[in-house]
């Protein structure tokens, strides 16, 4: 009666030996030994086991390997494997008659599962052999397992920051509609602030994690606005002195609101949306509000989103302005006519300005640039 395979011939496991061994005879032996568990192949020497192996890989399950070969031995073989990180995909079986102990040794440093003395007796190498099969086989789909749930995890995991992005614009974009804005403010000060600390000096020392946590926090600068009332936040005229403060307001009130969200708590944007919220209006001459912060006490993620703030606000129309020509909104920000800013942030932001500009072409709320 035939024996069931171990492994049947599909796709997912290589069912497949491979025995390298000068002597037709020890081929043989051991050829017949497995062929009733797995398939087998031969090679005759080293070289022509190693071209096998290139020929495809994937189909070996174990490799019984001789030393004493022509052409290429089997310590040869199995440097050639090691070089390749073969030896921890196919599990390798050396079968000699030598008795040196230092080949056994280089054998095992090399990454040998197991040697083997000839003459072999077949009911305890079959064992042997085997038993490493099932182990490597197993920690294949287990790898195989791990890496799907991985995947699915990442995937997952994606999804809920594809959700909380959405959910934070949501929010932002709100607050615009309700200010009488367009609803691209906070898409544009999203980017404007991620072209800054990318490809300016200015966000030197900053990973592109903490970038794009920074550039997601920018979109929440202006949430205490949901706060102030219609009177003020939309009035087309200039603001009275107590209007003027009931609108500065909406820096301390936005980090009241940040702070009952308590899913953001845990992201990595929280601290950065916090000092955001709190410190956009601060200036470098330390004549901005709420803190009168001064030059370096400002976040450099803030002065960036302080500055990409005012250059939107400029370059679009809002209910109290038309939007100024490119030239009049670069002189303001040189001169210092929107408050002044870190010289150094001035020096990266004109770097990068004929890109920011480029945002607004065709905004029917830029027209007059």
């Amino acid at each position: 009666m035939e024996r069931p395979q171990l492994y049947p011939n599909d796709n997912a496991s290589s069912n497949t030996i491979l025995i390298v061994d000068d002597d037709m005879i020890n081929r043989k032996i051991l050829g017949k030994i497995f062929s009733g568990y797995y398939k087998v192949e031969e090679a005759e020497n080293g070289r022509v086991g190693i071209g096998r192996l290139m020929d495809g890989r994937s189909r070996f399950c174990a490799i019984l390997l001789d030393v004493l070969m022509p052409e290429m031995t089997g310590i040869e073989v199995l440097r050639w494997m090691k070089e390749r990180d073969l030896l921890e995909k196919i599990p390798v079986f050396l079968i000699t008659s030598e008795r040196s102990e230092d080949i056994v040794r280089e054998a095992y440093q090399l990454g040998v599962m197991d040697v083997i003395q000839k003459p072999v007796i077949s009911y305890v190498i079959l064992r042997r052999v085997r038993s490493v099969i099932e182990l490597f086989e197993a920690r294949k789909h287990l790898s195989t397992v791990v890496e799907h749930q991985s995947v699915a995890l990442l995937e997952q995991a994606e999804k809920i920051i594809q959700l909380n992005q959405g959910m934070i614009e949501a929010l932002a974009t709100a607050i615009e509609f309700r200010n009488e804005e367009s609803g691209g403010h906070v898409q544009r000060i999203c980017q404007i602030t991620r072209i800054l600390l990318e490809q300016t000096d200015f966000g030197d020392g900053l990973s592109r994690d903490e970038v794009e946590n920074i550039a997601l926090a920018s979109i929440l600068h202006d949430v205490g606005k949901i706060t102030i009332p219609d009177s003020v936040l939309t009035k087309p005229g200039r603001l009275t002195p107590q209007e003027y403060e009931v609108m500065k307001s909406h820096t301390t009130k936005g980090v009241a609101i940040l702070e009952h969200i308590s899913q953001l708590q845990d992201s990595g944007i929280y601290d950065y949306a916090k000092d955001i919220a709190r410190h956009h209006h601060e200036r470098w001459d330390g004549r901005g509000y709420p803190d009168g912060l001064i030059g370096e006490q400002i976040s450099p993620w803030t002065q960036v989103v302080s500055l990409a703030d005012v250059y939107d606000a400029l370059s679009c129309k809002r209910v109290y302005k038309a939007p100024y020509p490119r030239k009049q909104v670069r002189e303001m920000i040189c001169t210092g006519q929107c408050g002044q800013f870190n010289p150094h942030l001035l020096d990266s932001f004109f770097s990068v300005e004929d890109q920011l500009f480029a945002l607004y072409q065709n905004l029917p709320e830029a027209q007059g640039l």
